[in-house]
């Protein structure tokens, strides 16, 4: 995909041009575009505006672009006076004979041949069937803007799912209440809530609450945009794209650590790349493994920053009979062999600060202890675990760890499914974007709400918090790639598509007349296109991705 943009990059001679911004400061730090690809009309010059340039009204920006150079967001440029698109729209497909993806132009014709040398070998060569259209999705990726959101949508495509007439609208939304939820898979303290994250120095988000066996970051949002400095907001800005990309951004939590985060990737914390996601907390490792336990130790003691669990006192362990032991913990008791607060929070045994794991044990009552008792401490992830025997004097010595009992920490860390970062992508789509698809927006609201519309971003389900407006969220793994862009308003720019059966669409009004067919589409592009070529890019749908326009929850 990628030697197939730097092809057409070196046919295209203004591209190399492209990197003056315009009218603002632009993004610092974004790459050039590789190629022109879809063309949109320019709003007309303004009678103090230079007549060598053209006026983009993709944003509220409104960039002035001179001939052969690029706009702030380096989405649009202008092309012998005429405003071109710099990215392909992306559609899906069910299926390819490859996973790759296929760049061809927009035309209406089978690929020529000078052509030839872009075509990826998995895309099939066009026969004339256009009439795909259980098989093909128009996905916001590239679709461009409603703005200014009195127009309708750049797509508004009709088609047929197991036979029903189906309408779905396409386009990219300018989100400036947007945000990215981050979940951590990771014991390790990262940071107090409520701290502040920054990237670059900036402050974009904050910790916010602890999830079972995860940190929780919130990214990113609209007091950060728009609410600060502009630095801050354009930093913001372009964390935001980066992460939404897939690609990796750095951190530092105040008073907490230094993180690397990646959609789909091990976390990096403090330089060290995170291996586990813990079974469970300290009382849940006991219980998932008592049984397995009984016999071969005496005591067991699950060190873990939230409820350190002690298997003899703990209910698994009278169920099965077990002596006490008489040890005598740190920190306060819940309830019976389930402790809080042994330890603050940090990167050592089970999320907490200790490097050693005796140092959280008082001591042992005499009346109830006996020389030769056996202990295991581990941590939460088996990454951590010793064994000891108590002497004649009841003093711990460490010793080696029998067989059987090392199978056991290895079933733990067995269990621990692997460390990953994952970002959900949440945004209000309940303002103006919702004229493209309507002159009454309220009712595209309600007709989420009653389940008649599916929600879609770049194809990827996503979900509708309830309650007032069009608040979704999407996992960004599940969406195309590069499906995030940014204006320098700032603001982020993230597909997003309303799909649902024609009549509801007609109910809810609509624009009926701006309704074109799966092979319009394709042939012409948008339906403000001047015309010229528009580029476009096939990806196979994501196996975990149920297909948009499938029967549920339309059909059902």
């Amino acid at each position: 995909m990628q030697s197939a943009y730097k092809h057409l990059q070196q046919s295209n001679e203004w591209v190399a041009t492209m990197t003056e911004h315009t009218k603002t400061d632009g993004l610092p730090g974004m790459d050039a575009p590789d190629l022109p690809q879809v063309l949109e009309r320019a709003r007309p010059r303004n009678e103090r505006m230079n007549a060598a340039k053209v006026e983009c009204n993709a944003c509220p920006v409104l960039c002035q672009i001179s001939e052969g150079r690029a706009g702030a967001c380096d989405r649009y440029a202008n092309q012998a006076g005429v405003l071109v698109r710099l990215d392909p729209v992306v559609l899906l497909r069910k299926t390819l004979e490859t996973g790759e993806a296929t760049l061809v132009p927009f035309a209406g014709r089978a690929p020529a041949a000078e052509d030839t040398e872009i075509a990826v070998a998995s895309e099939p060569a066009w026969n004339g069937d256009l009439l795909l259209s259980e098989e093909v999705f128009v996905t916001g990726v590239g679709s461009s803007t409603t703005y200014p959101d009195y127009k309708p949508a750049p797509f508004i495509v009709g088609s047929k799912t197991d036979g029903v007439d189906m309408v779905t609208v396409v386009t990219e939304g300018i989100f400036s209440y947007c945000s990215f939820k981050v979940k951590i898979d990771t014991d390790r303290f990262l940071g107090s809530e409520q701290a502040n994250v920054r990237c670059k120095g900036e402050v974009v988000g904050h910790v916010t609450t602890a999830e079972y066996g995860s940190q929780m970051l919130s990214l990113g949002g609209v007091h950060h945009l728009t609410g600060g400095t502009k630095k801050e907001g354009r930093i913001t800005a372009e964390m935001m794209q980066a992460l939404g990309n897939k690609q990796a951004v750095e951190f530092t939590i105040d008073g907490g650590s230094q993180l690397v985060i990646q959609a789909g990737r091990a976390p990096i914390v403090n330089g060290v790349a995170e291996q586990r996601m813990r079974v469970g907390c300290g009382s849940a490792a006991i219980g998932i493994f008592a049984r397995q336990f009984f016999g071969h130790a005496d005591e067991v003691v699950v060190v873990d920053d939230h409820i350190t669990g002690v298997l003899t006192e703990h209910q698994a362990g009278r169920c099965l009979d077990m002596k006490p032991s008489g040890i005598q913990m740190r920190g306060r008791k819940s309830t019976p062999g389930r402790y809080f607060q042994v330890a603050n929070p940090g990167t050592g045994w089970g999320g907490t600060d200790i490097a050693d794991p005796l140092s959280i044990i008082e001591g042992w009552d005499e009346s109830v202890a006996w020389p030769g008792l056996r202990l295991l401490m581990t941590s939460t992830t088996g990454e951590h675990a010793s064994w000891y025997v108590l002497d004649e004097q009841l003093n711990l010595v460490e010793a080696e760890m029998p067989a059987e009992v090392r199978r056991i920490v290895d079933r733990i860390g067995e269990n621990c499914e692997p460390s990953l970062a994952s970002v959900l992508f949440l945004g209000g789509a309940g303002g103006s974007l919702r004229a493209g698809v309507t002159e009454n927006p309220v009712l595209l609201t309600r007709s989420i709400k009653n389940a008649l519309v599916n929600v879609t971003c770049g194809g990827a389900p996503a979900y509708v918090w309830p309650g007032g407006g069009i608040t979704v969220m999407a996992d960004v793994l599940r969406m195309p790639d590069n499906s995030f862009g940014t204006v320098p308003t700032p603001a982020i720019v993230a597909p997003i598509e309303f799909s649902m059966r024609r009549a509801d669409y007609e109910a809810l009004g609509g624009h009926t007349e701006q309704i074109r067919s799966l092979r319009e589409v394709l042939e012409r592009g948008a339906w403000h296109n001047d015309g010229a070529p528009q580029a476009r890019v096939w990806q196979t749908l994501p196996a975990a991705n149920p297909w948009p326009l499938g029967r549920p929850p339309l059909l059902g």
